[in-house]
């Protein structure tokens, strides 16, 4: 199969005229400017890499209470709901998808499903605290080293992709806080060193300063959210917790993004505080860090799993360039992911998942709002 379009990106600048061979689930050639007869002519399209969105929930259903949903479902019903959910994702670009938090583990047996779905990179049920952040999905554990190397091992005998640790507590959990850390850093340290022994990274949930610093310390692999949430408002990290950051290549989960419009009310001072989370995340990234454009999604009515678009379309008006908004959910995220030099980018050997998007999203970020094909590992699975 051949792909023709009026530009191509692939993490410089757009180039004109491309023709993109795709061969089984590869992409075989990228050449510009040849005659091509037999290829699928995209029109004015810019062809771009499958996104890669590596922050999502997909057993949350993205309604005014998610987890009152997937309480009310069976394992099996839990499964169909994030089949759709998984769909929704791919239908909307995102070839990709890195699951940070399941029930019973069923990431991963959809993980193993045929499709047409998107990649899915699986963490299992999130460790927690005994009524910790979301210990309703079946993670908690005694806060000791002990039994956070037990976890570890659990996961890995389970086959995960990946550990994801609640440093801190969450929105979605009554009882917990976010401006409070669930586990201190002997706990955290146990934990990576027993998943690096056993080769699989570690990311943290983390809202709390010194969640964030107990995770940092612990040397995880990553760090979702990093909001610096106090009790009353944001805090400012040091900067010697932000070059520990930048120099231990610690990747920063920026999962910002939301659906415009009404939705979950704003009982929690998220508007008022947003400003002071974002400019964080921003100098975090000014400084060098490591950092991906994730969604969170699922977890409220103004996240549903395609709403990573909107995410780059915000980064866009914050004010980072369309080039590199558009490498933070491509090329950065598939190395983040474990997925680099297969995922994120639109070359020979990598795989195919591409994405056609109208017009050029270099000089309007929100074309990525108007997908006109998708191509997951090859296989066309949305055209208009």
């Amino acid at each position: 199969m051949r792909l023709r379009a009026a530009r191509l990106f692939d993490g410089t600048e757009p180039r004109a005229d491309p023709v993109l061979t795709v061969t089984g689930e590869r992409i075989s050639d990228v050449a510009f400017g040849v005659a091509a007869p037999d290829a699928l002519d995209l029109g004015d399209t810019t062809l771009l890499p499958g996104f890669v969105d590596a922050h999502v929930h997909l057993a949350f259903d993205a309604s005014a209470d998610p987890v009152a949903a997937l309480a009310a479902r069976d394992d099996e019903q839990a499964l169909d709901a994030m089949r759709a959910a998984a769909r929704t994702a791919l239908l909307g670009g995102i070839t990709t998808v890195r699951d940070l938090g399941d029930r019973n583990y069923l990431a991963l047996r959809l993980r193993e499903e045929p499709g047409p779905l998107p990649t899915i990179v699986a963490a299992g049920p999130p460790i927690t605290t005994p009524a910790g952040h979301c210990h309703y999905l079946g993670g908690a554990v005694e806060p000791t080293p002990e039994a956070m190397r037990a976890a570890v091992r659990e996961r890995a005998e389970r086959g995960v992709d990946v550990v994801k640790i609640m440093a801190s507590g969450g929105r979605l959990t009554p009882g917990t806080r976010q401006d409070l850390p669930q586990f201190g850093e002997d706990e955290l340290r146990a934990a990576v060193e027993e998943a690096h022994r056993l080769g699989l990274p570690v990311t943290a949930h983390a809202h709390a300063p010194q969640g964030i610093v107990n995770a940092v310390e612990a040397h995880v692999d990553g760090v979702e959210h990093v909001s610096f949430w106090t009790e009353d408002d944001v805090d400012t990290p040091s900067p010697d917790l932000v070059r520990r950051i930048v120099e231990r290549r610690i990747a920063v989960g920026a999962t910002f993004g939301l659906v415009p419009g009404p939705g979950r009310a704003d009982t929690e001072g998220i508007v008022r505080r947003m400003p002071k989370i974002v400019g964080n995340l921003l100098e975090l990234h000014r400084a060098g860090a490591l950092m991906v454009l994730s969604s969170d999604a699922g977890i409220t009515d103004r996240k549903p799993h395609d709403v990573l678009r909107h995410t780059i379309v915000m980064a866009g008006e914050l004010g980072l360039a369309p080039a590199e908004v558009l490498r933070l959910v491509t090329e950065v995220p598939a190395w983040v992911c474990g997925l680099g030099g297969r995922k994120g980018r639109l070359a020979p050997g990598f795989d195919a998942d591409v994405v056609a998007a109208e017009g050029d999203p270099l000089a309007d970020l929100t074309a990525v709002h108007r997908v006109r094909a998708v191509f997951a590992r090859g296989r066309c699975v949305s055209r208009w």
